[in-house]
């Protein structure tokens, strides 16, 4: 009764099914781990930030930047470089829109860092609003803050397209400030922890593909699809197999399926008139024909034979 499972159609969908439902497996299984994964790093995040409030490391022990750096404490001394003041536009802090003000600040070992002093509410380009920020401080100075990786064009807030102003940066990144001041920078940056004058502290962001975002319970969400095909694989090869053992049942028991219905004519017979006999009569509609006999036929005829055939 299974031989069939030995047909190459068979063999096909058997191939199939053994190579679809691991790889649905493994797929749900991977992206469930992103999901714990990010899981993890959140709450490590949220343990670092309790930590980071009493503890900070100097910077170079934290480059390059990853997921277990990101957003700890730095310090770093060194002079700020007040000629080369920037400003990041369209930020927003809250609900509220206004502008970062970015200072480099030229480190002992020949790089510069780039240090977000605050954020400051308005627009950049207005003079009143640039009136309010404060200037850097003269001197060394030891500046701590959350460590944070450099942006991209996908980061939160990124002006990517170009066409500020002098004196306005809309990435904080290493790539756009190499071509702005003529010494090398960290590909890195820091949020200074205390804000002068009317600048307020901006909060370090979480790190790329950290953190329980829209992307977290995406994954979470592909998981529980990837499980749903792996048992729609399952479901489908079962129904095929019950179909074929079906089918296979009903030829063994002399039960042949019919693939062309039988149609009216086909299901009923004429009657064929005996030998020299009329044809039936058409009959109005709604009554049975009728069919003539032989010997009242020939009755009618020698009624309708003429007198002098019969002289």
């Amino acid at each position: 009764m299974y031989r069939f499972l030995l047909t190459p159609r068979w063999w096909v969908i058997n191939i199939f099914a053994v190579l679809a439902i691991p790889v649905c497996l493994f797929m749900g299984s991977w992206q469930l781990s992103r999901f714990e994964a990010r899981v993890d790093t959140h709450n490590k995040q949220q343990d670092r930030s309790a930590a980071a409030k009493e503890t900070a490391e100097p910077l170079l022990t934290l480059l390059p930047v990853t997921d277990q750096t990101s957003g700890r404490l730095a310090t770093a001394t060194g002079r700020y470089d007040t000629a080369h003041q920037m400003l990041v536009p369209d930020r927003r802090l809250g609900d509220r829109d206004g502008f970062y003000v970015l200072t480099l600040l030229r480190t002992d070992g020949g790089k510069a860092l780039p240090v977000v002093r605050g954020w400051l509410p308005g627009n950049a380009d207005d003079r009143a609003d640039l009136a309010k920020v404060p200037a850097p401080p003269a001197g060394e100075v030891t500046v701590t803050g959350a460590l944070q990786a450099s942006e991209h064009q996908d980061s939160d807030g990124v002006r990517a397209r170009g066409g500020l102003p002098r004196g306005q940066l809309g990435m904080i990144s290493a790539a756009s400030l190499v071509n702005l001041v003529p010494y090398q920078v960290y590909d890195a940056w820091i949020t200074s922890a205390s804000a002068p004058g009317a600048l307020k502290p901006v909060p370090p962001a979480v790190a790329d593909g950290t953190g329980l975002d829209l992307k977290a319970f995406q994954n979470l969400g592909y998981t529980g699809e990837w499980f749903v095909f792996a048992g729609f694989v399952v479901f489908m090869w079962f129904r095929l197999f019950r179909r074929e053992v079906e089918t296979a049942r009903d030829l063994a028991l002399g039960i042949a399926p019919s693939d062309s219905p039988v149609g009216p004519a086909e299901a009923a017979p004429t009657a064929t008139a005996p030998d020299g006999a009329a044809p039936a009569e058409a009959a109005p509609d709604g009554a049975a024909p009728t069919a003539t006999a032989p010997d009242e036929a020939e009755g009618d005829a020698e009624r309708t034979r003429s007198p002098s055939a019969t002289a």
